[in-house]
């Protein structure tokens, strides 16, 4: 069985600036990241179709992950967490 309280998720999400996002976890950590770096030195142009700021702001939560339309982007809780998105 599964300690849900040690289950990392996503609670909330607050968009800030240009790609910076401030995301507040289930344990009460916040971070702030910024996915314009990620964003500008992907290949990928299904990636790179979010530096427009209207695709961007299309993210949400669902079930404790963060995820652009429909897991078309989104990205592991634990390197969130971390602030490690790397490129």
């Amino acid at each position: 069985m599964i300690d849900e309280s040690k289950v990392i998720n996503v609670e909330k999400v607050k968009y800030l600036s240009e790609h910076k996002l401030k995301l507040s976890f289930n344990d009460g950590v916040e971070q702030i990241i910024d996915f314009g770096p990620f964003l500008s030195n992907s290949l990928n142009p299904l990636i790179k179709k979010y530096l427009d700021l209207k695709e961007f702001k299309k993210y949400e939560i669902e079930n404790g992950d963060l995820e652009w339309n429909d897991y078309d982007l989104c990205f592991p809780v634990a390197d969130l967490y971390e602030n490690n998105i790397g490129p």
